[in-house]
C-alpha cells in the first residue's frame, strides 16, 4: 500500500512508539479512551518526541536512536484488532510497566507494515484520528 489511500484514517503516535509499532515489538497500544476503530489504519509519526522515562527505557532496550527516526510523516500502515482492558500481563507487549498501564485500554495491534518511504500528509492531525489526505468530513 505505497499509494495513499484518501479513506484510510490516522493514528498519531509518537517516536519511539511508533518505530516500536512498525517492528512489530510494541503490539499494544496503551490509550485511556477505547476505539471502535478496527482494521487498517495510517500510522502517524508525530512531530513531538516522547520524552518520557519509558520511551527512553524502551528505546534504550530495543536500540532506537530515537532522535534520527522520522517525524511528522506516515511511516506505515497498522490493524486495530480489538480493545480491552490493560492487565498486568500486557506491561511487555505495552513496552511499559505493569504501572503504567493499570485502568488503561489496550489496543490491540497486528500486521505493521512499515512504508518504504514515509510520506507527508496534506492535512495535519486535528485529534487523535485524523485523515491526511481530505479536510475532516468530506
Amino acid at each position: 500500500m505505497e499509494h495513499p489511500d484518501k479513506e484510510l484514517i490516522a493514528l498519531g503516535v509518537r517516536q519511539p512508539w511508533a518505530e516500536l509499532i512498525l517492528r512489530g515489538i510494541k503490539t499494544i497500544e496503551v490509550r485511556s479512551l477505547p476505539t471502535n476503530v478496527r482494521g487498517p489504519i495510517y500510522l502517524y509519526s508525530s512531530k513531538k518526541l516522547a520524552e518520557t522515562p519509558a520511551a527512553e527505557a524502551a528505546a534504550a532496550r530495543h536500540g532506537i536512536e530515537t532522535i534520527a527516526l522520522p517525524r511528522g510523516l506516515l511511516v506505515g500502515t497498522i490493524d486495530i484488532v480489538g480493545c480491552e482492558s490493560c492487565r498486568p500481563s500486557d506491561a511487555e507487549a505495552a513496552c511499559l510497566t505493569p504501572q503504567i498501564i493499570a485502568g488503561k485500554l489496550g489496543w490491540r495491534l497486528e500486521k505493521p507494515h512499515r512504508l518504504a518511504t514515509p510520506l507527508p500528509v496534506r492535512f495535519l492531525p486535528y485529534g487523535v484520528w485524523f485523515y491526511p489526505f481530505r479536510r475532516k468530513g468530506g
